[in-house]
């Protein structure tokens, strides 16, 4: 199993930055990468993005597209969510997940941290 710990959510006002911070341990070698995902209050939990632990594979949601960087440091096991432009759209709670090897699934996730955008 693996342990999973989000940081780097706040409060900023719209345009501003933030960098969420995902941090992986445990059986990590079982995983093939993570994923960001957010939930807004009264809606669904929906993907962010995605990146696996070679770097090859990286996708976005289109609405963060140019917006949103993510990053890994594989020494770490951290993966990073570099958020430029927020909009108050982008509020929500934000949660790391990883994706194991065999089941090909999000398995383990973070405890998720907040982040609220003013307008």
């Amino acid at each position: 199993q693996v342990q999973l710990v989000e940081s780097g959510g706040g409060l900023v006002q719209a345009g501003g930055s933030l960098r969420l911070s995902c941090t992986a341990s445990g059986r990590t070698s079982s995983t093939v990468g993570i994923g960001w995902f957010r939930q807004a209050p009264g809606k669904e939990r929906g993907f962010v993005a995605s990146i696996d632990w070679t770097g090859d594979r990286i996708y976005y949601t289109n609405s963060v597209k140019g917006r949103f960087t993510i990053s890994r440091d594989n020494a770490n096991y951290t993966v990073y969510l570099q958020m430029n432009s927020l909009k108050p759209g982008d509020t929500a709670l934000y949660y790391c997940a990883a994706r194991y090897r065999e089941s090909g699934s999000y398995d383990s996730w973070g405890q998720g941290t907040q982040v609220t955008v003013s307008s």
